[in-house]
C-alpha cells in the first residue's frame, strides 16, 4: 500500500486511455479468476469486494458492520456487475463496471486534489503511476 494524491481527472484520462485502462482490468481479472475459466464467480469477486471496505469503516474510523447487511451489500454489489444475470461475470462485465464505478468516483472527487491509500495493484494505483510516468 502506498499513499497517492488523486483527483477526478487522473481517473477520468485513465479511462480514457483505452489502452491502459483494457490492459489494467484484463490484468485485474485475471488475478481475480483463480480458476482460469474466463468467469468471475462470487467466491473470486468476494475479496474483492471487501477490499472495497463499504462498511468497515465510519470517517476513517474501524466499526462492526452487521454480518448479515454486510453479505447483502456484497451480493447486491456482485449483481451490479453481472449485468445478464447468469451467475458469474465475464470480461467485458468486469471492464464496463469497473469503468462506471470508476467515472462515479471521479465525478464525486472533482478536481480537487484527494489523498488516498491505494494497494499496490489496484486500478486505482495503475491510473496514478501512468499520470507520474507521463512527466
Amino acid at each position: 500500500m502506498s499513499v497517492e494524491i488523486l483527483d477526478g481527472a487522473t481517473i477520468v484520462n485513465f479511462i480514457e486511455d483505452e489502452e491502459a485502462f483494457t490492459i489494467s482490468v484484463c490484468n485485474r481479472f485475471a488475478y481475480l479468476d483463480k480458476d482460469n475459466d474466463g468467469l468471475l464467480s462470487y467466491a473470486e469477486m468476494l475479496k474483492e469486494l471487501q477490499c472495497l471496505r463499504v462498511f468497515e469503516t465510519h470517517f476513517g474510523i474501524d466499526v462492526e458492520p452487521d454480518p448479515d447487511e454486510l453479505d447483502r451489500v456484497y451480493e447486491s454489489l456482485f449483481i451490479q456487475f453481472d449485468h445478464n444475470l447468469n451467475g458469474t461475470v465475464d470480461l467485458e462485465e468486469f471492464k464496463e463496471e469497473t469503468k462506471q464505478m470508476m467515472l462515479a468516483m471521479a465525478d464525486g472527487m472533482g478536481f480537487l486534489p484527494v489523498q488516498m491509500v491505494l494497494e499496490q495493484d489496484s486500478i486505482l494505483k495503475k491510473a496514478v503511476e501512468r499520470e507520474s510516468n507521463k512527466f
